[in-house]
């Protein structure tokens, strides 16, 4: 890639039975665009290691995607892949045009305050989970706080002003 300022649009997550298909995690509001078959992504594993998948085929399952690479056929295969992101350059990522919606690398790195003005940390990363996605909020001490991405704890999301104003209710920020 061209440019080092990539987003994540998924995450390998587990291989899916016996001929190379994988559980992939969607981090993208394009999934059908992103994982089209013949669309190629740049990939990212835990070691920092890099290259370049070929989407074969995918299909939903329960929430996510079960997507096959050319090239990967069979379980081993598809285990070495466990944990990889799969990537595109940012300037490939049109904004939304929904004010309510945000992609995850809006939100990472945003002042996390309290309705009353008070710091509480920054974003350091959103958590999709079965039940609701979740601010991974790094406190000052060094800790994290996981805060549900919901309207009645999160009301405000200022992008351009650099800060999330949140209304935890109480004990969800006691350690």
């Amino acid at each position: 890639m061209s440019s080092p300022d990539v987003r994540v649009v998924g995450r390998v997550v587990k291989p899916h039975g016996i001929r190379g298909e994988l559980v992939v995690d969607v981090r993208t509001d394009s999934p059908e665009e992103r994982f089209a078959p013949g669309a190629v992504l740049a990939t990212r594993a835990r070691d920092g290691a890099s290259g370049t998948v070929t989407i074969a085929a995918a299909r939903p399952h329960t929430g996510r995607l079960l997507v096959t690479f050319e090239g990967v056929a069979g379980r081993d295969a598809a285990e070495a892949m466990r944990g990889l992101l799969l990537v595109v350059d940012a300037a490939d990522i049109a904004p939304s045009d929904d004010p309510e919606e945000f992609y995850d690398h809006e939100l990472e790195g945003l002042e996390v305050v309290d309705v009353q003005g008070n710091k509480i940390g920054v974003v350091a990363e959103v958590l999709h989970t079965a039940a609701s996605d979740l601010l991974s909020v790094r406190l000052p001490d060094g800790g994290e706080a996981l805060i549900p991405f919901v309207a009645d704890i999160v009301p405000t999301v200022d992008v351009a002003g650099g800060r999330v104003v949140v209304d935890p209710p109480e004990g969800l920020l006691d350690a």
